[in-house]
């Protein structure tokens, strides 16, 4: 070996970490953005999120992209059937004071760039209402987007329903009427079944609850049944939502 080819190997050019690079620019753009104002800084935090989430091996999951929005812009459904009584209201809000938001408002994008909830109302409704909540947020809210390319009302309940089945207190009277309108967008049993997580007669009760026979004109009721087998006990659990 010769002198030149000792001199060259004992001064290898050491090639930088790409991990160490990458973090490295993150860190100069996180310091960028801190003087940023707020309303930008929140905007461009948000772009630059999704931009990471379009390259994230877990894109497919809604929890991988948090985005922060101006709480007027969240706004409650109008069939929502889950109902929390005050004390729990009150521990959610302490909850939140103490712990923070940790979960998002989970939200379907409107064609007029708001946000419609679709689990994580009464989450939506302490941050907008509790003043000492809304204040440490600077009015803003924590919210993912779930199932952007199902559109459909229909699609957007059942979503709500799962949501909310397993938790909270569905209200008798909301879940027939949320049954029935799925009935007229021709929403067969079976799928009403599958994606509300009823069993059949669970179905045809409360559709039977509407009091509308047109509804059940092509099919035939089992004899067994009586009306005073539904109870609250067969839909509630106990939860905060």
């Amino acid at each position: 070996m010769t002198d030149n080819q000792l001199t060259l190997n004992n001064h290898k050019t050491t090639l930088p970490n790409p991990k160490t690079a990458l973090v490295k620019r993150a860190q100069q753009l996180a310091e960028a953005l801190t003087k940023l104002p707020l309303d930008e800084h929140v905007s461009t935090l948000n772009a630059i999120r999704h931009e990471l989430h379009k390259t994230s091996p877990f894109n497919e999951e809604p929890v991988d992209l948090i985005t922060w929005a101006p709480a007027g812009q969240i706004h409650a459904n109008d069939y929502n059937p889950n109902t929390v009584a005050p004390p729990e209201m009150e521990l959610l809000e302490h909850s939140i004071k103490e712990d923070g938001f940790t979960q998002p408002i989970v939200t379907w994008q409107t064609p007029q760039d708001t946000f419609e909830v679709v689990d994580g109302f009464h989450r939506n409704r302490i941050g907008k209402e509790s003043h000492y909540v809304n204040d440490r947020l600077q009015g803003y809210l924590p919210l993912t987007i779930a199932n952007a390319d199902r559109l459909d009302r229909g699609d957007r309940i059942s979503a709500t329903i799962r949501h909310n089945r397993a938790r909270g207190k569905h209200r008798i009277d909301s879940m027939a009427e949320i049954v029935l309108e799925l009935k007229r967008r021709n929403w067969t049993d079976k799928k009403i079944g599958k994606e509300l997580g009823m069993d059949p007669d669970e179905v045809l009760r409360l559709a039977q609850i509407t009091g509308l026979a047109e509804i059940f004109a092509d099919r035939e009721f089992s004899q067994a049944w009586e009306a005073d087998l539904l109870t609250d006990h067969d839909i509630d659990t106990e939860s905060l939502d």
